[in-house]
């Protein structure tokens, strides 16, 4: 049978919050008055975690035999779903829930409603505001498209959008980063509805530094991937422009071309040219 909504909420190590926030998630659904279903999947966790979820009836719990990351665990609840629409949100108690609702309200119109932590309350720590901050800017700089939220983990999406871009989605934390710069990148609506973010019960599993630079790595390889020109075509203007200016410098002191700027232009139009390459490939592939 095929339901209207399912939530798939992916767990590590989470026995401080998991039963309160499966307990909200069924409320919040249930005034709804939709179908729906919980799918929690358990990632390898090491502590007690897994017996909580064997004790909560009415929802189907998957577990990792080990832990695989958030990605994949997002992925497996989603490929076991029934729902038209998918519903993630994060075990940890951070993810207002009672937000859903008034986020539904936008699903027959865009192809993901995303909850951005811009509202009243937003407890996050200061460093995490600052490195959110940077990589906002890094995908405004590449893709030219205001970004509210990059990696919310509440949001409602199609079932269709992650069957379009199922392929692409890493198996880390840098799912939603993915599938938001996918959507981005095609041209596909998306709402931003503000959320409350609260802090976490229990210990983070988050790497700053290594989680950091997977994350502009992301960004950077979608926009290549859809968008080729728009990293190539900027690369290419920089080195011609610098080449030109050493060119004109070198020959007005000593009145002849060097050998520096010349590489740079040529450098530079190697590049277009590689850009344009790539952007046919591109085009031929979504063809």
């Amino acid at each position: 049978m095929t339901l209207t909504y399912s939530v798939v909420v992916p767990c590590f190590n989470e026995e401080e919050s998991i039963r309160g926030v499966v307990s909200r998630i069924r409320d919040v659904m249930e005034k709804t008055g939709e179908s729906y279903e919980i799918i929690v999947v358990d990632d390898g966790s090491t502590d007690g975690t897994h017996d909580i979820l064997s004790e909560i009836g009415d929802i189907t719990v998957i577990r990792h035999d080990k832990n695989r990351g958030y990605g994949a665990a997002l992925k497996t609840g989603i490929k076991d779903s029934r729902g038209k629409y998918i519903i993630i949100t994060d075990a940890d108690g951070t993810y207002p829930f009672e937000s859903v609702p008034e986020m539904m309200k936008y699903v027959s119109e865009y192809h993901m409603v995303v909850g951005s932590r811009n509202s009243e309350i937003v407890e996050d720590p200061l460093l995490r505001r600052v490195a959110k901050f940077i990589l906002k800017q890094f995908a405004y700089f590449l893709s030219g498209e205001h970004i509210p939220d990059l990696n919310s983990g509440l949001r409602i999406f199609h079932r269709d959008l992650f069957l379009r871009f199922e392929h692409m989605f890493p198996d880390g934390f840098s799912f939603t980063t993915t599938i938001t710069m996918a959507c981005v990148a095609n041209g596909i609506p998306i709402k931003y509805v503000p959320i409350n973010y609260f802090r976490r019960r229990g210990k983070s599993t988050i790497n700053p530094v290594r989680d950091f630079t997977g994350f502009m790595m992301i960004i950077l390889r979608t926009v290549l991937y859809f968008k080729p020109l728009d990293i190539f075509l900027p690369v290419s203007i920089f080195f011609i422009l610098v080449g030109g200016i050493k060119l004109a410098i070198d020959f007005a002191g000593q009145n002849h071309f060097g050998l520096g700027g010349a590489l740079l232009v040529l450098s530079g139009i190697q590049i277009a040219f590689l850009g344009l390459l790539a952007d046919l490939i591109t085009r031929c592939r979504n063809n």
